[in-house]
């Protein structure tokens, strides 16, 4: 066991701060990263002030972060994949119970057994996982991440979340040339949804509420820009989409989009809206229309993600900030002052 430097919560109402943590000893299964870069995610902040107290309850102190892009320094005896010196990468899950059928399927995702990356039990110290805020990170040779030496590191972090998660269910209905898909939101998620989208060769269009962003999105890959707000505009599109997908956390109509899907078109939800979604039974049946869900990817498919991003030269539009700014990251992303991620580059933690 060793000590690291971090940055931590002590409280839902207590800012970040520099702490220090323990990370054990890589095993012989593990793969010991030096952390470059993190990115910072909406669901730091939410289990940050435990706003996600329903679902899984906040464990202080707490270290956030899951989007980690870093350098290999050791690994353990049997690791094949990995040498120090390399470059890898941590997402949302460090381990899983690698036996259930999901896992088998390369779906850890969706293993009920799954360990995140903070705030889920820590089997080999106990407490709690400690996440990307931090030093160093010890994980598992089966959850690292190879990334492609041509991204820039502190754009490819996002990848490890927001890559994912837009990049996964694309892939899952068939997002290709010729396809006409839709974004809803240009965010953290929306935007990395409209460069996966235009990469696949798919007809773009971002759905806004906001007239300025209609620039940025042409430029970040859309063929098109509709104002929501604008019932005109969405009419022209009406029963025409293979695929949207809608990133959206606030509540919103959702039916407004499910009538712009074609025949057995569908949309998929990877926004979190706190409150349900009102659901009209006949925008679904009229068309044998479809409104799934999707959170991240398992661990193949991430690692194919990136792969990708190698290909095309893609990652985040981000803004880096050191550590000591996480607290003023944090105001500003809930004013949605961010274009489009914070990054943290940890190498400001060195001067704690």
């Amino acid at each position: 066991m060793y000590n690291t430097k971090a940055y931590s919560a002590a409280s839902a109402t207590s800012p970040m701060s520099s702490t220090q943590i323990a990370r054990r000893d890589p095993t012989e299964h593990d793969v010991q990263i030096e952390i470059l870069f993190c990115g910072i995610c909406h669901s730091d902040l939410h289990s940050v002030r435990n706003e996600w107290s329903s679902i899984i309850s906040t464990v202080y102190p707490i270290v956030p972060g899951h989007e980690i892009v870093g350098r290999v320094t050791e690994v353990g005896s049997a690791v094949t994949k990995y040498k120090p010196g390399d470059l890898a990468a941590v997402g949302c899950l460090v381990d899983s119970d690698g036996t259930c059928l999901n896992c088998k399927a390369g779906l850890e995702n969706f293993c009920p057994n799954q360990i995140l990356t903070f705030n889920s039990p820590d089997k080999h110290l106990g407490g709690v996982t400690y996440g990307g805020y931090s030093d160093s990170i010890v994980v598992d040779e089966r959850f690292v991440l190879r990334v492609p030496s041509n991204l820039d590191l502190a754009g490819a972090a996002p990848l490890l979340c927001a890559g994912i998660t837009t990049y996964s269910p694309m892939r899952h209905w068939g997002v290709t040339e010729g396809k006409k898909v839709g974004l809803v939101g240009l965010g953290g998620l929306g935007h990395m949804g409209v460069k996966f989208a235009h990469a696949f060769g798919a007809h773009v269009v971002v759905f806004t509420t906001s007239p300025d962003k209609k620039e940025d999105a042409l430029r970040l890959g859309a063929d098109e820009v509709v104002v929501s707000r604008n019932a005109d505009e969405m009419q022209k599109h009406a029963g025409s989409f293979d695929f949207i997908l809608d990133t959206v956390s606030a509540k919103h109509d959702i039916n407004a989009y499910l009538n712009l899907l074609r025949l057995d078109g569908n949309i998929t939800l990877v926004g979190a809206p706190e409150k349900p979604l009102d659901v009209a039974a006949f925008s679904l049946i009229m068309a044998r229309r479809s409104l799934s869900g999707s959170n991240i990817g398992g661990i193949p498919e991430t690692q194919e993600m990136l792969d990708f991003c190698g290909k095309h030269n893609i990652t985040a539009d981000v803004e880096v900030i050191p550590i000591q700014k996480v607290n003023e990251a944090y105001d500003r992303l809930l004013k949605s002052d961010v274009k489009y991620r914070f990054v943290i580059d940890m190498a400001s933690l060195k001067s704690e």
